[in-house]
């Protein structure tokens, strides 16, 4: 396997050089999984999902819709961004453990 191939980053802004890891501290960061939310049931231009995520930052949302666009989650479609067969997949598998954490943080 060629060099570049192992050390290719998946996201940008990964500082390990590993897809796993990157994917991962993708995953962890709060906006991703809202922007991810917002795109379960349609598609949304980027001025809705601003809207819709409290970005105030046209430049921000771009450079996370980039982030989450080349990990695969989701794609540019006639109607805006919409989430990909993966995104999709990724939303069902974690919705049990978003509940839990909701449920978890009224207790509080």
């Amino acid at each position: 396997m060629p060099k570049s191939a192992v050390t290719k980053r998946a996201v940008r802004g990964s500082r390990s050089g590993r897809p796993i890891m990157a994917l991962l501290d993708l995953l962890g960061r709060r906006w991703s999984l809202r922007m991810l939310w917002e795109l379960r049931d349609r598609a949304l231009t980027s001025r809705a999902l601003r809207t819709a995520c409290d970005e105030a930052s046209p430049t921000v949302l771009q450079a996370r819709l980039s982030e989450l666009r080349e990990a695969g989650f989701i794609d540019l479609t006639v109607d805006g961004y919409a989430l990909t067969p993966l995104g999709r997949e990724l939303l069902r598998d974690l919705l049990p453990l978003h509940r839990f954490a909701e449920r978890w943080r009224k207790q509080d």
